[in-house]
Formats: C-alpha cells, sequence, structure tokens
C-alpha cells in the first residue's frame, strides 16, 4: 500500500458530497474515481471534486486498479449488494451506516470479508470525532460516577416530496436505520448491548416506521430513553446522566459541531470548547482507514466488525419488538 491513498465513491448523493469535502483535508488522500449510474450527476460530482475518473456502473469502479478503498455511500438497503460487489474485486471498504438491512446481512459481508481479506468498516463517523473522544475520556475519567441513564432524540420533517429512501421498504425506510441508529449507538457504545428492550412506532403509510421509541435497560441498571422521529423537528440533543454529574450535547450531538455541557450536580453547567477542524466532520474517519490500510490491518481498531455486527443485532431486536418488517428478513 503507498503513503497515499486513492478512494472511489459509490453513490454521488448528498452524503457522499460531504464526504468527499472532507477527503480534502485528509493528508496522503486522493479521490481517484466515483461512480453513478446517472452519467451527468457523476461527471458533475467529479468535476466538482477533481475526481480523476468517473464510471457510470460500479462494475466499472471496483475494476479500477487505481483505486484502494471505496467509500459506499447508496442507501442501507442496497449496502449489501454494494459491498459485496466491492469485496468480491478485493476493494477496501468503508460503508456507510446503517451497515445492512439486518445481522444476516451484517455477518455475511463481515465474514466474506475476512474470507478475501479485505478491510472492511462502518462509516460511523460519530465514533471518531473530537467531541465524541472527549465524552469518552470525561466518562472514563470518573468525575460523573456511574452512568445511570441517557436520553437522545434525532428527528426531522423532510418536507414534501418526501425522499423515496425515507419511506421505502426495499430501501431499509423508516427513521430507526436512518437516524434512530445515532440514539442507539451512543447509548449502546457507552453501556454495552441492552439486556431490556421496549420499543412502539407510529407506521408509516408504507408499513415502515415515521416514528420509533425505545426504552432499554443494561446490566447495570442504567436506562436510556431514545427516539426517531420523520415528522417533527426535535432538538437532536443527548444527556449522559452519570451518579455524580452529567454531560449535555447540544445542536445535533451526533456531528462535529455540537455544544457539549458538563454539569456536577445541581451546579450550573459549563461549555467545554472542544477543538475541531474545518469540514463536516468525515475527515476523522477517513484518516483513521487511511491509517489501517497503511498498517495492513483488515479490520478498524475503533469501530469494530463486533461494534458493528452488536449494533445491527440490538436494531433487530428493536424491529421485532416493535414491528417494522423488510422484505429480506
Amino acid at each position: 500500500m503507498s503513503s497515499t491513498i486513492r478512494w472511489g465513491i459509490l453513490g454521488c448523493g448528498k452524503i457522499a458530497n460531504k464526504f468527499a469535502n472532507d477527503l480534502k483535508l485528509v493528508e496522503h488522500a486522493t479521490l481517484a474515481a466515483v461512480a453513478s449510474r446517472d452519467k451527468s450527476k457523476a461527471q458533475e460530482f467529479a468535476t466538482q471534486y477533481n475526481a480523476a475518473r468517473f464510471f457510470t456502473t460500479y462494475e466499472e469502479l471496483v475494476n479500477d486498479k487505481d483505486v484502494d478503498v471505496i467509500y459506499i455511500a447508496t442507501p442501507h438497503g442496497l449496502h449489501y449488494e454494494h459491498v459485496m460487489l466491492c469485496l468480491k474485486h478485493h476493494k477496501a471498504v468503508l460503508c456507510e451506516k446503517a451497515f445492512a438491512l439486518n445481522s444476516k446481512q451484517a455477518n455475511e459481508m463481515i465474514a466474506f470479508a475476512r474470507e478475501q481479506k479485505v478491510f472492511i468498516m462502518e462509516a460511523f463517523w460519530t465514533k471518531f470525532l473530537p467531541q465524541y473522544k472527549k465524552v469518552i475520556e470525561i466518562i472514563q475519567s470518573g468525575v460523573l460516577g456511574e452512568i445511570r441513564w441517557i436520553q437522545a432524540d434525532f428527528g426531522f420533517n423532510p418536507g414534501e416530496p418526501v425522499p423515496q429512501r425515507l419511506v421505502d421498504p426495499l430501501l431499509g425506510g423508516g427513521s430507526l436505520l436512518d437516524i434512530g441508529i445515532y440514539p442507539v449507538f451512543l447509548a449502546q457504545s457507552l453501556l454495552g448491548k441492552p439486556v431490556e428492550i421496549q420499543a412502539t412506532i407510529t407506521p408509516a403509510v408504507t408499513g415502515v416506521d415515521e416514528q420509533c421509541a425505545m426504552l432499554m435497560k443494561f446490566s447495570n441498571g442504567a436506562i436510556a430513553n431514545l427516539s426517531s422521529t420523520l415528522s417533527a423537528h426535535t432538538p437532536v440533543e443527548a444527556v449522559i446522566a452519570g451518579t455524580e454529574g452529567r454531560i449535555m450535547l447540544r445542536n445535533r450531538f451526533h456531528n462535529a459541531i455540537g455544544i457539549l455541557e458538563v454539569a456536577m450536580g445541581k451546579d450550573i453547567p459549563q461549555t467545554i470548547d472542544v477543538h475541531r477542524e474545518d469540514g463536516y466532520g468525515y475527515q476523522f474517519e477517513a484518516r483513521h482507514v487511511g491509517e489501517c490500510l497503511r498498517s495492513g490491518l483488515t479490520e478498524s481498531t475503533v469501530m469494530t466488525h463486533q461494534d458493528t455486527l452488536q449494533l445491527m443485532d440490538t436494531l433487530d431486536r428493536v424491529r421485532k419488538i416493535a414491528g417494522i418488517q423488510y422484505t429480506v428478513d
């Protein structure tokens, strides 16, 4: 593996634009090629982000010998198909979340990557952000005491017309896999897998979850109150409360420009300024992937295969309890 990591992007939608923008901030990385089945979109994307080549089929992208790793930015209902295509051509993969539609797909994807001895990681960018790392640092310091309660929400109203990927069961539509995954990730990354789950939904006309509310209990007795909705603009905040203090993540808790507040007991919260860079925040996970590839790793040491599989298993449990079903189930 050369010092410069040559990236390919599969799918040229909104999140791919953010990733490509931030890739410019990554040292020793270049955007070698992009692919979209819409020629004009692929060409425009390549021009905007200075990609060396653009393709109108994904097969052309995975056959490009000048691409080291492919970022998969298609809807999660298509991730299984696109990941397997990349792995069959021995391309390293950074796959957007939700990683797959269910645990069966996720297990097959990771098992095949291991068989092929090819790197694969779920693109859970939040875990690589300075703000998230600061939260972990504070919790591990012990100043908050034992974590007993977490509350996190994520909701927005997309307006009309609603994008198909949000409501189509074939694409894994619904609030849970699109945005509810963030509150679930936060709780599980701090407390481990839940031992008990209660969940309920408001169904959309297509049968997927327009809203999802979850109550989780963990092995130490801690409780997490989590929710997602595609019908209202919520604060998108999180509170992590321990026996001695609490952390409040304001202003879209999952991203790079949130506001972090810490309060001890009944004290007035103190704002912590977490250093951040320009961009949206995707450069941090891209840098990590580059480090893994240069080191010859086939699995991230930060977002491990086990992290992905455990998260997918919890999402499966929520869907089963709440009655959310997909065709692939």
